[in-house]
């Protein structure tokens, strides 16, 4: 995720594309996925596998949509301003409905979502602000975070389906291993987010001390 904000920042093309390109409209088709997604997975209260299938498939789909107009906006130099605003209003809209519908439906507690969504929503703006004195590209435990994050809520959308078909046992052991992933996910949250913070008030102290020039690379 955000992989377009690195790139549009290293490679600088002359002439921004057109924004009409396949991984913009792979970027909208996201967007539009998110209510589909969402109310398949509130649907009769949570309670219909059949709903809960399809909310896992139409989750899986959306991230598979992330990683491939990720991968062709960089082969293809089709970055663009818009991709760079709604690819992670994207991200962050399918994550945060995830997290929250499975909080409605009493299958997250809620400190979960509240923890994760006010790092990835803080984070995100102050990455926005930060635009002005310096480009601030996702870590490597960024990277990391968005796999545990994407991981544990694909477990937890798989673990309701499954309830009736496999034995308690390895219910259990799978539960168990949900939380495990999302515990890691939301270890690495806090840990990342206390990072770009303090990345963000190095780069700001540099640049009102004249430590960094005009396009953030230091002087």
């Amino acid at each position: 995720m955000n992989d377009r904000v690195e790139a549009g920042a290293s490679q600088q093309p002359a002439a921004e594309p057109s924004p009409w390109n396949i991984p913009n409209a792979l970027t909208v088709l996201r967007i539009l996925m998110v209510p589909v997604f969402l109310v398949l997975l509130l649907a009769h209260g949570g309670d219909d596998v059949t709903t809960r299938w399809w909310a896992l498939v139409v989750f899986l789909l959306a991230m598979l949509t992330d990683k491939i107009d990720g991968d062709l906006a960089r082969k293809y130099n089709l970055v663009t301003n818009f991709g760079k605003i709604a690819d992670p209003i994207a991200d962050k809209s399918l994550m945060a409905a995830a997290l929250i519908g499975l909080a409605v439906i009493m299958e997250l507690p809620w400190w979960v979502p509240v923890i994760i969504l006010v790092r990835e929503f803080g984070i995100t703006a102050l990455r926005f602000f930060m635009i002005r004195i310096a480009v601030m590209p996702a870590s490597r435990g960024g990277k990391i975070k968005t796999v545990l994050q994407t991981v544990a809520i694909g477990l937890f959308l798989l673990i309701f389906p499954l309830a009736d078909i496999i034995p308690s046992v390895v219910y259990s052991i799978l539960l168990v291993f949900a939380w495990i992933v999302m515990t890691a996910a939301i270890i690495v949250t806090l840990v990342t987010g206390i990072d770009y913070c303090v990345q963000a008030v190095k780069l700001y102290r540099e640049s009102k001390s004249g430590g960094t020039d005009g396009d953030g690379s230091r002087a």
